[in-house]
């Protein structure tokens, strides 16, 4: 169904979505008029709201997860991600598609509290009123035990001059903010009292070690092909300035998912980033090992990413994208975009040690210049063939080429 969409118009994108059952034709509608972010709904977002910033809204297809296939949209305005997200997926899936795993889902939050007199009798005090203090939290929220979280369990640690409570909530699918700075606000009165120490702050923390989750593939490969990309993952995790680039190309899947659905993706790359530089040297978030002619990658993140709650709800693309994945829960969700940063990486290293990652982008830049300046579509393949050699696109070389072209 979704061979060489690529090659297809956007409305026959559309179309090949509601035939497959992935939109409503609420949203079929949606998406073929194009219906953007209304200033209306975009004043609820921020203050001093004067417009709407368009990014584009596309699809990957070709991905094979924990054996059930998936369309995925990504929000992003960098050529050659999508493209390259859907050649991976379609080598991996060939080869068995990704297998994903997400165990549990706990939101972190913390109280920082100081001037302490003694840090040890005021965390074995606190601990032990840590029944009544969850039930404090949980009464606070009702909704979200009702549906089947809350706050399951305190940790204690002193960093410095400080004492640190860590709240650990079940957020079910959403974020969990709100819920978990109104907990943290509710209880951190009578841990006080308890302690007599000072109250810094309490709110919610983004390093969300409480929600990992690992994804991998194997794929058959080209012996050579396969150590070299073992390699560049050796390269990422000595040098940082390697390691940041390396990300950086998982953070164009991630990112592009976590926008399309409404995720903070500010908080997402925040706390990933934090978990690159858990061994004191920031390194590659994948692991990729070539044994006996097939390359093994995995990667394994704290992803607190939602799907309910917040501006998941509210924004009607996030709406759509949702449900072109056909409404995952959080966990779910979590291990589509960790697959999706898996193929991307591989993508980028695949290039990167073959024929370099600069080929696949200068294509897609002279398709660019050649709609920019009006040209059909056979032109335009006419100028793929005239840039072939070259290594360097200007707008000006293409006006020199489009004379030579009938």
């Amino acid at each position: 169904m979704w061979k060489d969409s690529y090659k297809k118009s956007r409305k026959d994108r559309i179309k090949l979505l509601k035939e497959n059952g992935n939109i409503s034709d609420e949203n079929f509608n949606n998406l073929m008029d194009s219906k953007v972010l209304t200033n209306e709904i975009a004043d609820k977002f921020i203050e001093n709201q004067i417009g709407i910033y368009g990014i584009p809204l596309g699809i990957a297809t070709n991905f094979l997860i924990n054996n059930k296939e998936y369309v995925i949209p990504f929000a992003i305005e960098e050529p050659s991600v999508i493209a390259a997200a859907c050649n991976a997926a379609k080598i991996i899936k060939a080869n068995g598609g990704f297998s994903a795993k997400i165990d549990e889902r706990l939101i972190i939050g913390q109280i920082a509290i100081y001037d302490i007199l003694d840090f040890e009798k005021a965390k074995n005090d606190i601990l032990k009123e840590k029944t009544q203090l969850l039930e404090i939290a949980n009464n606070s929220q009702p909704n979200i035990v009702n549906l089947g979280g809350g706050a399951r369990d305190i940790k204690i640690e002193k960093k410095g001059e400080f004492l640190i409570i860590y709240l650990y909530v079940d957020a079910k699918d959403a974020m969990g903010a709100n819920t978990v700075n109104t907990m943290l606000e509710t209880i951190s009165p009578i841990i006080i009292e308890i302690c007599r120490g000072v109250k810094l702050m309490s709110i919610i923390s983004n390093y969300s070690t409480s929600c990992m989750v690992k994804a991998e593939c194997s794929i058959e490969i080209e012996e050579s092909v396969g150590k070299r990309i073992e390699k560049a993952i050796e390269f990422a995790n000595v040098d940082t300035y390697r390691a940041v680039t390396n990300n950086k190309g998982i953070f164009n899947g991630i990112d592009a998912i976590a926008l399309a659905t409404g995720n903070d993706w500010r908080a997402i790359e925040a706390g990933l980033h934090a978990y690159a530089s858990k061994d004191g040297r920031y390194k590659s978030l994948t692991t990729w090992k070539c044994i006996d002619g097939r390359l093994h990658g995995s990667i394994e993140i704290p992803l607190a990413i939602a799907s309910f709650g917040g501006s998941v709800n509210l924004h009607p693309t996030s709406k759509i994208s949702l449900e072109i994945l056909g409404n995952p829960t959080a966990k779910e969700l979590a291990e589509i975009t960790a697959c999706v940063g898996l193929a991307q990486n591989f993508a980028a290293l695949k290039a990167l040690v073959t024929v370099g990652i600069q080929k696949g982008h200068m294509k897609l830049q002279l398709k660019s210049f050649g709609v920019y300046l009006g040209l059909s579509n056979e032109k335009i393949k006419k100028l793929e063939k005239l840039f072939e050699n070259e290594t360097h696109i200007t707008l000006d070389k293409v006006n020199e080429k489009i004379k030579d072209i009938d």
